[in-house]
């Protein structure tokens, strides 16, 4: 049975909107690869130093990318994560559309989408492992030269301390990763969860708009809290995203003070880079607001954000390493609701106050 998606369909879409960028073929872009090799190394070491998470899969290998390069590692990762539920799917659309041209429509969607952000992340910790790539090509940290490059002139950040100031946020990501024994599987498994739950079937599918459709109140709520996935959830999906919205609060969040801290002392322009770079999300507007949004980009910042606030509220309650806790197994992971009530969280722990 063909795929419900095209997917080389999906990459050409992707690349005629990732776009390009005038330093991409400049001289400037030929000490992205050594910088990041160096830079990747030192970062790591800050990290472990900084949380006292170590790598149990070796060290970690930087691999500087273009747009295109980007895009063609999450097409390969969207192709394996998605393969379950594109295998319930039958050649019904539910439209009236033949399945090859559904397949494309698909695609075009995926595409746009994936071609849109290649043109604004930074670096990326592809955790993903998959099935028919060799290990040359998994368990990579990505940095995408060209949006890095644009950033760099366009601000005046000096190269080498941006570039381990970026490397030291996708460091920690790998460490929590392959550090903490556990989080890989525990975030696939609840990905896998989210996508079990998906009902492929069109006339189902439109029920769903309906009800989340049913009041301009759950609407706003619905997108303020996750955009459109969160919007046609099901309340037993809905339960599972904010497991998902909770871990990724936690790791960003996480993953913001662990790379502040490791910076002190390295990289003098962090609290520059952080303004700047925070100021310039949340000042999109038009067209990118939108898709921000409706993406759940918006709530994803605010969740981040929030992951912050977790974090220093229960070091100020417990001490710098009431952190620790969340990684001994997952039942100590904060829920959605804890991230943004910490005391509940610490209740729950039996963690004393360690501020007299």
């Amino acid at each position: 049975m063909a795929s419900p998606v095209d997917w080389r369909f999906a990459e050409r879409v992707a690349l005629r909107f990732s776009g390009s960028d005038p330093f991409a073929a400049s001289y400037h872009a030929e000490s992205l690869a050594p910088d990041f090799t160096e830079l990747t190394t030192e970062a790591e070491t800050l990290v472990a130093e900084t949380t006292g998470l170590r790598s149990l899969a070796g060290p970690a290998r930087a691999k500087v990318v273009d747009r295109s390069a980007w895009v063609k590692a999450n097409l390969a990762s969207f192709e394996r994560l998605l393969r379950p539920l594109l295998e319930k799917v039958d050649n019904r659309t539910g439209n009236g559309l033949p399945a090859s041209l559904a397949a494309k429509v698909t695609a075009a969607q995926v595409g746009t989408l994936l071609g849109w952000m290649s043109g604004r992340v930074l670096g990326q910790y592809d955790l993903l492992v998959v099935d028919d790539e060799t290990a040359a090509n998994q368990d990579l940290v990505y940095y995408v030269g060209p949006n890095l490059l644009n950033l760099e002139k366009r601000f005046g950040f000096p190269p080498r301390e941006f570039r381990l100031w970026i490397a030291l946020h996708e460091c920690t990501h790998r460490a929590q990763f392959t550090g903490v024994p556990w989080m890989r599987e525990h975030f696939l498994g609840l990905v896998r969860q989210a996508i079990d739950l998906v009902e492929p079937d069109p006339d189902r599918l439109v029920d769903m708009v309906k009800g989340a459709l049913g009041t301009a109140r759950n609407r706003r709520r619905a997108l303020d809290d996750g955009g459109l996935v969160n919007l046609l959830a099901t309340p037993e999906q809905r339960s599972v995203l904010n497991d998902i919205g909770g871990l990724m609060s936690l790791l960003e969040g996480h993953g913001d003070v662990t790379m502040d801290r490791a910076a002190a002392g390295r990289v003098p322009s962090a609290e520059r880079f952080a303004r700047v770079l925070r100021e310039r999300r949340r000042n999109q507007h038009g067209v990118a607001k939108i898709v921000q949004r409706l993406l759940g980009i918006e709530a994803k910042l605010a969740q981040y954000e929030a992951g912050e606030r977790f974090i220093a509220a229960i070091e100020a309650a417990a001490g710098p390493h009431a952190i620790d806790r969340c990684w001994e197994q997952p039942a100590n992971l904060p829920s959605l609701e804890e991230i943004r009530a910490p005391q509940r969280w610490l209740s729950r722990m039996g963690v004393e106050s360690a501020v007299a």
